[in-house]
């Protein structure tokens, strides 16, 4: 990694939750409330195709649908489907991503090198 995406990731100018969620105890609920009420003055955007809204804030069904690439992403989403949203991301120019969840199974694990391979 270098440093202009070291910079990315610590200074993003806009952020997007993928699996954002307004669900009681969820991950994406947690990370998005978390995001909005830390005054992130950029933009930013939902990603879950649950909700048309989200806290006001306009949500779309898929990574691909985002207006822009987010300079960064924080995908709170099942481990099989991280290739994909790494891959759609990565294919639009967002800069880093950060996976909040952790494999529990071989099929998980599986999925994990398949990111890493996505995200090169």
């Amino acid at each position: 990694m270098t440093v202009r995406n070291l910079d990315a990731l610590f200074r993003p100018k806009s952020i997007a939750v993928i699996g954002a969620s307004k669900r009681e105890g969820s991950t994406g609920a947690m990370v998005w409330k978390r995001l909005i009420e830390g005054g992130f003055d950029g933009p930013v955007w939902a990603v879950n195709p649950k909700y048309d809204m989200l806290d006001g804030h306009p949500c779309v069904g898929n990574a691909g649908d985002l207006p822009d690439a987010p300079t960064v992403a924080i995908i709170c989403t099942p481990p099989s489907t991280w290739p994909a949203i790494v891959h759609t991301l990565g294919g639009r120019g967002t800069r880093a991503a950060i996976i909040v969840g952790e494999p529990r199974s071989d099929d998980d694990r599986a999925d994990v090198r398949h990111t890493l391979a996505a995200a090169r």
